[in-house]
């Protein structure tokens, strides 16, 4: 998102305009009318991503699930899988979302603990490796639902030609190759998505976060229509997706993302963060991993989680999350310029050596 407001259009003179300007329209109708927002938000993000459809959401959970509608509903129609039969393969240390569905084919024991029953449908396999893949593959696969880059699970990246080898795989059994893009999408990894570092195209892209621009929930699913359209009216829907607003704001995101170059700006300070923090001479970490502006700091498990490492960070003013317990996750905003990461990596130095 622009570091000034919602829009990019010269026609409008600052935020407080803008703001104001938005305020006096019609935020919300039925998509069973027109409005003219959503088209050009459409058009726009099936241009920039290189698919025929787009089917607006709200939040990246429910982007997943509509993913899964999807496909689930392809595979019975297109493939001709007997009804109720169809399975989708995951991986071990995924995160998607946190709807009941989608904890049904979580590996993490928090996120499952006291919401069973399960859904059912779901194949786990080591992430990164394609021979499994190959091997969990049965009559009844209908896709492979994957992350580029496991964020959530500890900014883990897979072995380089990883995106290839699985798309090779999924053409030739004839099964939906699925990206969850919803964190390395949209700059974040030093290309605009991340499946075009290995130059293949997915079947379905689920895209969410950076595409609300940090001040409103906006997700899509794309795809083609050979699959797209196995939805009919009624099949799907949701009150807020697809909003005008949602929709203006999503334009937005994706104009300031083009205008300012930022999959580009990612992938050179990325590589120099990336680098500055590999030269830590810091006893406690034991990984320093990552792809763009997506980086990962992993702690020595015998100096205890990343949490306090964090803690410490933020009086300093740099605020960031452990993940999976021992990984320190930095994602800083795509508009950071150089001085601001060389005053952050001061900080992450002064920190990593006086614990």
């Amino acid at each position: 998102m622009s570091r000034s407001c919602l829009t990019t259009r010269p026609h409008l003179s600052g935020c407080a305009e803008t703001k104001r300007t938005l305020a006096r329209q019609l935020t919300l109708t039925s998509r069973a009318f027109y409005n003219d927002k959503l088209a050009l938000f459409l058009k726009l993000i099936c241009q920039v991503a290189g698919f025929e459809k787009a089917l607006p959401m709200n939040t990246g959970s429910e982007a997943v699930e509509t993913a899964i509608k999807v496909a689930r509903k392809w595979g019975y129609l297109k493939k001709n899988i007997p009804e109720n039969m169809g399975e989708i393969i995951v991986c071990y240390n995924n995160f998607h979302g946190r709807t009941v569905t989608i904890i049904s084919f979580s590996t993490e024991d928090q996120y499952r603990f006291g919401f069973g029953p399960y859904t059912p449908g779901f194949r786990a396999i080591p992430f990164g490796d394609t021979r499994a893949l190959e091997e969990a593959i049965t009559p009844n696969t209908i896709g492979f639902l994957v992350e580029p880059i496991q964020g959530e699970g500890g900014v883990i990246v897979p072995p380089g030609g990883y995106l290839k080898e699985i798309r090779e795989v999924t053409s030739r059994h004839n099964i939906l190759l699925m990206l969850d893009e919803i964190q390395t999408g949209l700059g974040r990894t030093g290309e605009m998505f991340a499946f075009q570092h290995e130059s293949i195209v997915p079947d379905i892209l689920i895209l969410g976060k950076a595409l609300g621009g940090g001040v409103y929930p906006v997700s899509a699913v794309l795809a083609d229509k050979e699959i797209m359209d196995v939805f009919n009216p009624g099949d799907h829907g949701s009150t807020f997706g697809g909003n005008p607003l949602a929709a203006a704001v999503g334009i937005a995101s994706i104009e300031v993302l083009l205008e300012e170059n930022l999959p580009q700006k990612a992938k050179e300070l990325g590589n120099y963060f990336l680098e500055e923090l590999k030269k830590l001479d810091s006893p406690y970490v034991k990984e320093v991993r990552g792809k763009g502006l997506l980086i990962g700091v992993e702690i020595k498990p015998e100096f205890g989680t990343a949490r306090p490492f964090c803690e410490k960070l933020m009086p300093l003013g740099i605020l960031c999350k452990e993940t999976h317990e021992q990984t320190i996750r930095f994602a800083p905003p795509l508009i950071i310029t150089k001085k601001e990461l060389d005053w952050a990596l001061e900080k992450i130095k002064t920190v990593l050596g006086e614990m």
